[in-house]
């Protein structure tokens, strides 16, 4: 393979990844992965490395004692070379296995994969309040150290206030020149034009006038058309800004902005029917869509906590280890499992302090009038970030597995509500993205990227 062929194929390596990670969902052995380290099994790519182009033209050698052949090619098999050992191994068979190639990752990278797979953009919020931080030097106070003051604001208000107070001195000291005219007229004059003086300033330098200089003007008119008056602009531009106004009232200090770092909490309810109805390919169905939805969680939130209740007519809390496995031969009460789920949640996670996703998993069968009459009167009362409900029926939904087809019904316009149908390994993605989609795209039928 040459280089070009290599550098494509390194471009190829993260989508592949993500390939080995969608195929190792639907079909790879999930119990070899805990809850903290993900194995995900990959292709072993081999590193490029240079190689001589093996044309049939003759060249440089390598002949005896390290002292080449005419007309020997370069590269290519001696007698005596091979992959055997030093003993010279013959090339036969090698008793030792290959190795497997296996990518490790936290859920946090699970789940900026499976994000990146499947097109998803779940952000958690956040609950509780863990710290205040200091942010950037956005805020401002009267008070502070001297190395914090903001000297630029300082000077800015300082500019402000000589370009609103300053006035053309010289032009002021011409009108003190029109013949027979007063400081008070004089600053009356300067008043109408709008010319920011004071009489004080004026009386002042009235007595620096010399006496010749009395009757320079008959007229204010005569001085104006005489006499070229000058900005604060122009004259700063002249002159240069030789003293700036500063006031205490001016400083400011540069503060840091209080940030809140909130916690982002979650609690997850896991809930399967372990009824006789639910063999051995529905319960594997369920593990196959739960436990990646455990592991994206746990990667998004910085606190998540599991809950996992079993049900057949009745409902039990068990630890994670049995959920997947425990299988009963009673009926079947789907509303047992929800009035649990309700009792832990209020006492143990309120929905003020934590995020909550309930996930269920059955194959749709339910004993009478239980989902109309109690589970979904149950889900309505349970507030949570989403509700989820997985149908596994292998081969297509039985004629008396309505559970989910009512849930579809009654939650239509709730997009907190998802119903996704698993009936086989191929599906498992799909139902994934159904569940963690954002509420907004529920409607939506489009398939998430790179699912088949």
């Amino acid at each position: 393979m040459g280089l070009r062929e290599d550098l494509e194929r390194f471009r190829e390596v993260g989508e592949e990844r993500r390939e080995d990670l969608e195929s190792f969902i639907r079909y790879g052995d999930l119990s070899g992965s805990d809850t903290d380290h993900i194995q995900i099994p990959i292709k072993v790519v081999d590193l490029p490395e240079f190689e001589y182009d093996r044309l049939d033209r003759g060249g440089v050698g390598q002949g005896d004692g390290g002292t080449p052949d005419v007309g020997q090619p370069v590269g290519q098999p001696q007698p005596g070379d091979g992959d055997g050992d030093e003993e010279g191994d013959d090339g036969e068979p090698g008793e030792e296995g290959g190795e497997h190639g296996y990518y490790e990752m936290d859920p946090e990278e699970f789940a900026e994969e499976l994000d990146e797979k499947l097109g998803l953009d779940l952000e958690p919020k956040g609950k509780e309040v863990i710290e205040e931080v200091e942010g950037d030097f956005t805020d401002v106070t009267r008070t502070g150290p001297n190395s914090t003051l903001d000297f630029e604001r300082l000077f800015k208000q300082g500019l402000k206030r000589k370009l609103a107070t300053d006035f053309d001195e010289e032009f002021v000291r011409e009108a003190m020149k029109v013949a027979g005219e007063t400081p008070q007229s004089v600053f009356q004059w300067c008043r109408e034009r709008n010319i920011l003086v004071s009489l004080a300033w004026i009386e002042s330098e009235w007595d620096e006038i010399e006496a010749e200089e009395r009757e320079k003007w008959d007229s204010f008119a005569e001085m104006e058309s005489n006499v070229e008056r000058t900005t604060a602009v122009q004259r700063i531009r002249r002159k240069g800004l030789r003293e700036v106004p500063f006031r205490r009232d001016d400083e400011r200090y540069r503060h840091p902005e209080i940030e809140e770092k909130k916690q982002k909490n979650v609690v997850v309810v896991n809930i399967r029917d372990v009824s006789g109805s639910m063999r051995e390919t529905k319960r594997e169905l369920v593990e196959r869509t739960f436990t990646p939805l455990d592991w994206y969680l746990q990667g998004k939130y910085d606190n998540a906590k599991f809950v996992y209740i079993a049900h057949d007519a009745d409902a039990w809390a068990v630890e994670r280890e049995e959920f997947f496995g425990i299988r009963s031969g009673g009926g079947t009460r789907i509303s047992s499992a929800y009035e649990l789920a309700k009792e832990i949640l209020e006492e143990q996670y309120p929905w003020s302090e934590w995020n909550r996703y309930v996930f269920a998993a059955g194959d749709s069968e339910n004993s009478s009038n239980d989902t109309t009459e109690k589970v979904i009167p149950l889900m309505r009362e349970i507030p949570a970030n989403r509700h989820a409900y997985v149908e596994t029926q292998p081969g297509g939904t039985a004629i008396n597995a309505t559970h989910a087809e009512e849930v579809e019904d009654a939650f239509s316009e709730d997009g907190d509500v998802v119903v996704a149908r698993v009936s086989g390994p191929e599906d498992v993605t799909d139902a994934i993205y159904e569940i963690l989609q954002p509420a907004s795209s529920k409607a939506s039928t489009a398939s998430p990227a790179g699912s088949s």
